[in-house]
């Protein structure tokens, strides 16, 4: 007998996709054309989408970080909260998934299709007992949720249009979003990044409809591949402090408009440049020292801006790795969050050391590490 197939929009589908991390170009991505060079990590976000009529909501949400589900219904062409806590936890800890039924939703009513009560559950790998590492939670459920509504209504897309599906989501909840981590975690694997120009997009998608939009040419955006460093291993550590990268960027708006920081845009587009050629190269020489620059650069930044990206631990965290022969720098917004660092594959001893040094600065090695590209949020 035939085994038979659940028609498309019925099925549940699960799909994963991974955190990232910043190598180089944090805070010059945020605007348009700049560039970064980030990674995705071994620990993912899951997104299960099944359809489940007759629970008197449109959209239910459950998520490991939050303790009650959220009940949706769609009006005037998004989801809205069916109680008071439903409308609290869709416009913040679920406004990223939510986002991002809404733009699949409208997708798949532009193409006349029937959307079915749908039921979302979410687990992360992204922190711990509620307490995030900054390893891009945000982006990787938004893809994540992309991913498996795409698979759930037999969308065919490619990793591309899932980034670009998003990037709507994204930069409809935070204009000012990089969405650096959407490309990692999209892709996977040492990955060079430049972001879209935002405001464009969004105007497109406003006079367009998602289809469209998601078609058309993006201003400024690039990715391309990178291979992972020849003989140099990543270590993370990670401070035990979370911080916020909306609120730590949003600190940048009143110094934009000055001649130091177009400087530090030059030095830091500098500095990714030679960061992503030694890597294309094989030299981990000068990749440590693209390393050591990167952090020269957010360092000096913070100084100039008042940022607070640079703390005491992520002080310490990057000293013991260049104590050990190798160079470290904040990842991300900084503030607190992780730190990486990259040192000698080779010398068992060095990272051994690196991790005693972490470990009486109060710095909490992760064990995380970079797996092979082969298309994420799948």
């Amino acid at each position: 007998m035939t085994p038979q197939v659940p028609p498309p929009g019925t099925r549940a589908v699960t799909r994963h996709a991974p955190g990232k991390l910043f190598i180089a170009g944090e805070y010059a991505v945020v605007e348009p054309g700049r560039q970064a060079i980030l990674v995705a990590v071994d620990r993912t976000v899951s997104v299960t989408v099944s359809a489940v009529p007759g629970t008197g909501a449109d959209v239910v949400i459950e998520s490991d970080l939050c303790p009650l589900a959220a009940r949706l219904w769609r009006r005037g062409g998004q989801l809205t909260g069916r109680d008071p806590d439903s409308e609290r936890l869709a416009r913040g800890g679920l406004a990223h998934v939510v986002s991002a039924v809404d733009v699949l939703t409208r997708l798949l009513v532009e193409q006349h299709r029937g959307i079915p009560a749908l039921h979302l559950e979410v687990t992360s790998r992204l922190h711990e007992d509620g307490t995030k590492f900054g390893l891009g939670s945000s982006g990787a459920v938004t893809v994540a949720t992309v991913a498996a509504l795409a698979a759930h209504f037999d969308l065919h897309l490619s990793p591309e249009t899932r980034f670009r599906l998003a990037v709507l989501a994204t930069a409809r909840l935070d204009p000012g979003a990089s969405c650096g981590d959407l490309a990692a975690s999209t892709w996977g694997g040492w990955l060079a990044y430049r972001s879209p120009d935002r405001a464009a997009v969004l105007k497109l998608a406003r006079r367009w409809t998602v289809a469209a939009t998601i078609r058309a040419p993006w201003p400024d955006f690039a990715v391309r591949r990178l291979p992972a460093p020849a003989g140099l291993a990543l270590r993370v550590g990670w401070t035990g402090t979370p911080a916020s990268t909306g609120a730590l960027v949003s600190k940048l708006d009143d110094w934009r408009d000055g001649p130091a920081y177009r400087d530090f845009l030059g030095s830091s587009a500098e500095c990714v440049r030679a960061c992503e050629d030694a890597l294309v190269r094989g030299d981990d020489r000068e990749l440590l020292a693209g390393i050591r620059a990167a952090r020269r650069l957010l360092t000096g930044l913070d100084r100039a801006a008042g940022l607070g990206i640079v703390t005491d631990r992520l002080t310490a965290l990057c000293d013991a790795a260049e104590a050990e022969g190798g160079a470290a720098k904040p990842s991300g917004a900084g503030g607190g969050d992780c730190g990486i660092a990259l040192l000698d594959a080779t010398d068992g001893a060095r990272l051994a050391r690196l991790r005693e040094r972490w470990a009486a600065a109060g710095i909490r090695p992760l064990p995380l590490h970079v797996p092979p590209a082969e298309g994420s949020g799948q």
